[in-house]
């Protein structure tokens, strides 16, 4: 009986100190996790440079730029069964007022731009926020090629969008 007795009591200590282990490594894990976070949140914090530093001071540079309004305009969107139309408008923010100048010149590019590009556009494709956000990304990226590198325009604001 005594030899019964051993492994039985061999398997209880084996198992207890198999989640000893275990739990001493989750600990050390948790523990490593947490350190490399607060390091890694830490990092971002604080600025690279003297100058990013007077970037993030400079209440200046967090201002908006100026503002051009492209009036509400319709366009046909692509759809195989049905008679779709987007209306919309939209506010442009120029990264200087050199910028808005070279806008306004070339109001009808902007314009003609805007309404191939969304022409192009199907409703699953606008229907729901990330078509809508690629659609701002694309037109970023359009109506900055039609403008000399000077700063461009930093972002695109829709004031009204309609799927119907």
């Amino acid at each position: 009986m005594a030899e019964n007795e051993t492994p039985e009591e061999e398997k209880k200590g084996g198992g207890s100190k198999k989640l000893i282990i275990i739990g001493a490594i989750v600990v050390l894990l948790l523990a490593g996790a947490g350190a490399g976070a607060y390091f890694f949140l830490m990092s971002e914090d604080k600025p690279k440079d003297g100058a990013a530093e007077e970037e993030v001071m400079d209440p200046l540079a967090s201002m908006p730029g100026p503002m051009i309004t492209i009036d509400t305009f319709i366009v046909n969107i692509l759809d195989e069964n049905n008679t779709r139309y987007l209306k919309a408008a939209m506010s442009i923010e120029c990264a200087n007022d050199v910028v808005a100048q070279q806008v306004e010149a070339r109001r009808p590019q902007v314009q003609d731009a805007i309404l191939l590009l969304v022409g192009n556009k199907t409703y699953d494709e606008l229907r729901d926020l990330q078509g809508k956000l690629q659609l701002r990304a694309e037109l970023l990226h359009r109506l900055n090629q039609l403008l000399p590198k000077e700063g461009g325009i930093k972002h695109i604001y829709f004031t009204d969008f309609v799927v119907q």
